[in-house]
């Protein structure tokens, strides 16, 4: 797992092999040394003119009646794969289902039988070990030449037994892994007060909502044939030795091996209220749609876990959940036939508040019914009761807006933040200044105390969760990030708040999260580009000088990370190799991020940024938006990535909007 501070310890680990690196990098990944100066010609305007309008007209046309935007939020297969597995478990797959889903999983083989988390990234063990027990469910027989592939590809990186624990869990559902040799997760965990270690608040919000559901899986241990075998992906291998007592992860496992000699003997009165504790936190929390936190995990855990401990699928929290898995499910027809695929979570209101400021940057005005409706739209999803984040500040006046559609008890900062900054720019209604007053207070509150903001809970940093040896995949805390910091930081000062504790507070805190380069990681998008992209205009917008070192150093880095046809692009492997930093195929997204930080300092090399303004018209399609099949978003560093559909139109409107509004620049 990858955070600001494992970055930064890896940055400041190799600063002397930086040259080095640079040196390998292909001729093709660093452009030529532009002429400082450089400014663009009458010609080159009227055509950043002319395709910003046609951009501008491509987001306005994609408006829902009701005023809002959603973009497909793209993941990879496992989501295919866990959907027709669990609905195996329950007894509910149909063909209907099963086909379609297995056409889509097919199509996402790469050429050496693996399946990738990522566009263009290598094959991953488990997610192919998952793709190929669900395409074994859907009557795929192991003779065939895909699954043949597949299984080589599983059995040369180590077979199933080298698989992340959440994979062996399913496998386990169905008696091809033993329980006995999975993590304990007991579910008396619940009862733990908030004050005690590695209580569930300790974990991030969807962690937590995730181990309560596993923990009445596991401890229940349930199993329900496939009715085949999946053998052939096993090697044989033995199960490592555990780490040294030396290192806190050898005291981990033997934490571990102790819950798991309880979990075989626990004590009956105390399971039982601990099932029924953990059964009533779920329900409790589900969602007006259906869903657990609007997003995949909680969601299927905890369809199983209440089944378990015996909600009937008829019972109406279950059919609900259900039902509700129906409007994450995209359908279209290709060449091959009819595919059926699931986004893991969905994103109107990020969508929307990024659409209205890429709008009002375009220069559509205050009042425009198209901002109008979106800004109405915006104001009734405004969270206003308590959720999971009162447990760190109770005396907190709840507001917020979440991600999703139904995500009443988990609103975010960085959603929150970026509502505000598309709400002051949407028109005179009247009900629009309470609601940013509301959230600005709530913004405020949930300042951690290390100066940063975390995305969903405020505090929320205990690092010894992430070394339980059932947390092996994606984040399970929330530390402040750099660009949730950044972006409501951003949101204070534009409502006036520059000199305010909370601002003063969250500079520090981005000023002191700056990479040995120069750049800032980027916890929710890819990766420095996003993190120095968000960073730099809100250091600006709180009065940081263009000149100040801090902010030069990133201009320098982003200057020389700029590929040779004048775009930028970091590929997901920055995550967890820092030779990929701010290297990869130039996308629209991520040039308009390095755009959005040279345009906001004012760099002096105008020939670099408007280099990346040629990209963009350049790859621009001739309906107004960019081909983009790149992963550009982040679920969990290192593990999981998203290709958010709307950010190859929203950020590109914005940064050109923006550049060619500005007075400053020659027109």
């Amino acid at each position: 797992m990858a955070d600001t501070d494992a970055a930064a310890l890896a940055a400041a680990a190799v600063p002397a092999a930086a040259a080095a690196l640079d040196a390998a990098v292909p001729a093709a990944a660093a452009g030529p040394a532009p002429e400082a100066g450089t400014v663009p010609d009458a010609e080159l305007r009227e055509q950043a003119r002319a395709a910003l309008d046609r951009a501008r007209d491509l987001l306005l046309a994609g408006q829902e009646p009701d005023g809002w935007w959603q973009g497909e939020l793209e993941t990879n297969v496992t989501m295919e794969a866990e959907d027709l597995l669990m609905r195996e478990f329950l007894g509910v797959r149909t063909a209907e289902q099963t086909e379609p889903t297995a056409r889509w999983i097919r199509s996402r083989q790469r050429s050496d039988g693996a399946w990738a988390t990522f566009h263009g990234g290598p094959g991953d063990l488990s997610t192919t070990i998952e793709a190929y027990a669900a395409l074994r469910l859907a009557g795929d027989p192991p003779e065939a030449e895909h699954l043949r592939r597949a299984r080589e590809f599983v059995l040369a990186h180590g077979g199933i037994e080298r698989s992340r624990v959440f994979t062996r869990l399913w496998l386990a559902l169905f008696g091809e892994w033993p329980w006995q040799r999975l993590p304990a997760i007991p579910p008396e965990v619940v009862l733990l007060p908030p004050w005690f270690p590695l209580n569930v608040y300790d974990f991030a919000c969807w962690a937590r909502q995730t181990i309560v559901p596993l923990a009445i899986v596991r401890s229940l241990r349930p199993v329900r044939p496939l009715g085949f075998s999946l053998r052939e992906l096993r090697t044989g291998e033995r199960p490592a030795p555990p780490p040294s007592l030396r290192r806190r992860d050898g005291w981990m496992h033997r934490l571990d091996g102790a819950l798991r000699g309880y979990e075989r003997r626990p004590v009956g009165p105390l399971r039982r209220n601990a099932l029924r504790r953990a059964a009533e936190w779920i329900v409790a929390r589900q969602e007006a749609d259906g869903s657990w936190g609007g997003i995949q995990p909680p969601w299927v855990y905890s369809l199983i876990a209440l089944h378990l401990v015996g909600y009937p699928l008829s019972h109406p929290v279950l059919r609900a959940g259900l039902a509700g898995l129906e409007r994450f499910t995209v359908r279209e027809e290709t060449p091959d036939g009819p595919v059926r695929r699931l986004e893991a979570c969905q994103s109107p209101v990020w969508d929307t508040a990024l659409a209205v400021t890429a709008l009002a940057d375009a220069g559509l005005p205050p009042g425009h019914p198209a901002l109008t409706a979106a800004a109405r739209w915006l104001l009734a999803e405004e969270i206003r009761v308590p959720g999971d984040w009162s447990v760190r500040r109770p005396g907190l006046v709840p507001s917020g807006w979440a991600f999703e559609f139904d995500n009443d008890g988990y609103p975010d900062t960085d959603d929150t933040a970026e509502v505000l900054l598309a709400l002051r720019r949407s028109g005179p209604d009247p009900s629009v200044r309470p609601a940013i007053e509301r959230g600005l207070r709530w913004l405020c509150g949930m300042q951690s105390a290390d100066g940063g903001w975390g995305a969903f809970d405020a505090d929320n940093t205990r690092r010894i969760a992430r070394e339980l040896p059932f947390c092996d995949f994606g984040e399970v805390i929330d530390p402040p990030s750099a660009d949730v910091t950044a972006h409501v930081v951003e949101a204070l000062c534009a409502e006036g708040l520059t000199g305010s504790a909370a601002v003063r507070r969250g500079v520090a805190w981005l000023l002191r999260s700056q990479e040995a380069d120069g750049s800032w990681f980027g916890r929710w998008g890819a990766n420095h580009v996003y993190g120095t992209g968000a960073v730099v205009p809100a250091l600006i917008a709180a009065g940081v000088r263009p000149d100040d070192p801090a902010i030069t150093r990133a201009l320098c880095w982003l200057h020389r990370r700029q590929n040779a046809d004048g775009g930028w692009g970091e590929d997901m492997r920055s995550y967890r190799d820092p030779s990929w930093r701010g290297r990869g195929t130039s996308t629209a997204s991520q040039t308009a991020w390095a755009l959005l930080a040279l345009h906001a300092a004012r760099s002096g090399d105008r020939a670099s940024l408007w280099r990346g303004v040629r990209w963009l018209l350049e790859s621009q399609r001739p309906d107004g938006g960019w081909d983009e099949p790149q992963y550009t978003g982040t679920g969990f560093p290192g593990d999981f990535y998203i290709n958010y559909h709307l950010y190859r139109l929203v950020f590109p409107i914005s940064a050109l909007g923006r550049l060619l509004a500005d007075p400053g620049e020659p027109s």
